[in-house]
């Protein structure tokens, strides 16, 4: 019988110096020592074997034997037959104070490099997402029902494309994406959304939000004005800024984006000087966010002629135009387009699941080769295997089947969650029925703080982000929260509303008696 090696552990970059005082055993002993001291070689790392790490260091083996002998006589590495030498979970204690001494290179500048003025804007702007080790909770927006997609029939794609893989398909291939996929996702839109394109014109990118960024930065100059809506995306807000773009946020009625309170803005003076017309239009036409609105065809119509005039770009980000459950969706904004100035951008992270990390971009055929230069240097392709799949997966009408059935289960979803904020939340929360998406605007009474009722909520399990955290410029006036109910069954979708309601009496409960120790204080009287 064969007797099994340890596994040979992972190389670990040692600089030796053959010219210096101490001997190369004791170099190396040093090297290993301060790497775990700096938690750099973390406990439970399997080291290389004495073997492995004489041949990278092109040293004898006894001179590794000597320096790990004395790492594990300090109590630094451990070792057992099978496993190899690893790292010690547990340090002696004054080990552990040694990780604790300052740094030899003394304080660190009092003025240290900070980051450009951008950036801190970013900082600003930017929500922590949820950890992904930790399950969707209700009522986070843009979450799919994973539960409902068909993982069988898509790992059984998966293995068999994985199963064909060789070098045909495993070099670096086209960075404007995987053709066949190209060429399904230009069939598919040129039928379910009326865009007219070609293949040649989709360019594959990881999710919309690499999409925005790719095209605020080719479409535009570091200090261009854009306009987008408001309250609106913060998504595409952080890739406007990113690019160095100053952002007005245009007023939404019930039309979708104000061309007319658009062109005021543009018009108006700062600083001195009229503000430039907009090189740059970011909207969400067929399902507005957060708001829920469909841009009207006369609307649509009026911002394509001011764009026109303008000489502006306009981005449709069409984020989950497939869940619409009372009619057809109006034609995409692209479709209606004849100068060639809107530039579509899709994603599957809404209709199949996030991780996929795949969506498209519509290029307009004058744009196209600098998205496709830009792409390049932003990642030269996406991972081919998963373009393969989905491919297969549209091609075969799986996607097809799916988008229906979802379909039937979101419309079911949200009359189950207008009727838990009905039982739940009377009188504290007004909601209506809308035609599409995957979320609700739950709207609260005015002067209630919108920000303290999510931080409430938050802490009883529910996630209902502040209509507020959208503002741009000046927002809706209205507090309210966002309500996301795709991922939540009816019994979830209850005990979350329950919640919700604690979390809103709470926080009025608070506001009212702030406002009575401040009108106290207003008339002398004693707190």
């Amino acid at each position: 019988m064969t007797q099994r090696r340890a596994p040979e552990g992972i190389p670990v970059l040692i600089a030796l110096n053959p010219g210096a005082k101490d001997t190369l055993s004791r170099q190396i002993y040093r090297a290993l020592r301060d790497g775990i001291l700096a938690g750099r070689l973390a406990g439970g790392l399997r080291l290389p074997s004495t073997r492995a790490l004489a041949a990278d260091l092109d040293v004898s083996r006894n001179t590794v034997i000597a320096a790990f002998d004395q790492l594990m006589v300090e109590g630094y590495v451990e070792s057992h037959v099978g496993r190899g030498t690893r790292v010690s979970h547990t340090l002696p204690d004054n080990l552990l104070h040694a990780r604790a001494r300052p740094s030899v290179h003394g304080p660190a500048s009092l003025a240290p490099n900070a980051p450009s003025a951008r950036a801190e804007l970013l900082v600003g702007y930017a929500r922590p997402k949820s950890s992904a080790d930790e399950p969707a909770i209700a009522f986070a927006p843009g979450v799919p029902a994973l539960d409902l997609f068909p993982w069988r029939t898509w790992g059984r794609l998966v293995a068999i494309r994985g199963r064909a893989m060789g070098p045909a398909v495993a070099g670096y291939t086209d960075p404007l994406g995987y053709g066949p996929l190209r060429e399904a996702i230009a069939r598919y839109v040129a039928v379910a959304r009326g865009v007219t394109c070609t293949a040649d014109q989709v360019v594959i990118v990881g999710g919309s939000q690499q999409g925005l960024d790719l095209v605020a930065r080719v479409a535009t100059d570091p200090g261009d004005s854009a306009w987008m809506e408001d309250p609106g995306y913060h998504g595409a807000l952080g890739a406007l800024i990113a690019a160095g773009l100053r952002v007005t946020g245009v007023p939404v009625d019930a039309d979708g984006l104000s061309v007319a309170a658009g062109r005021v803005a543009a018009g108006r003076v700062v600083a001195g000087r009229v503000a430039a017309p907009s090189r740059l239009i970011y909207v969400t036409p067929s399902h507005q966010f957060p708001l829920g609105i469909t841009m009207s065809t006369p609307r649509r119509l009026e911002l394509l002629a001011a764009a026109a005039e303008m000489r502006a770009w306009i981005v449709e980000d069409d984020y989950d135009s497939e869940f619409r459950y009372v009619s057809r969706p109006l034609t995409a904004l692209q479709g209606l387009d004849r100068d060639g100035r809107v530039v579509y951008v899709g994603t599957f992270s809404k209709v199949m699941f996030p991780a996929l990390r795949i969506g498209f971009v519509i290029a307009p055929p004058a744009l196209l080769p600098a998205i496709a230069a830009a792409r390049q240097f932003s990642g030269t392709q996406q991972a081919t295997l998963e373009q393969m799949v989905l491919a297969d997966f549209i091609g075969d009408g799986h996607f097809e089947r799916h988008v229906r059935r979802m379909r039937s289960v979101y419309a079911e979803r949200q009359h189950d969650l207008i009727d838990a904020l009905r039982g739940e939340c009377a009188g504290l929360v007004d909601a209506a029925a809308s035609g599409s998406g995957m979320h609700l605007v739950g709207w609260l009474a005015p002067g209630v703080d919108d920000a303290e009722v999510s931080r409430r909520a938050a802490s009883r399990g529910v996630d209902a982000i502040p209509l507020s955290a959208f503002a741009i410029d000046r927002g809706t006036g209205r507090p309210g929260v966002l309500l996301g109910y795709a991922h939540v069954d009816r019994p979830a979708m209850f005990a979350a509303a329950r919640r919700l309601a604690a979390a809103i009496r709470e926080s009025m409960t608070h506001r009212s008696s702030r406002l009575r120790v401040e009108r106290d204080e207003s008339r002398g009287l004693p707190a």
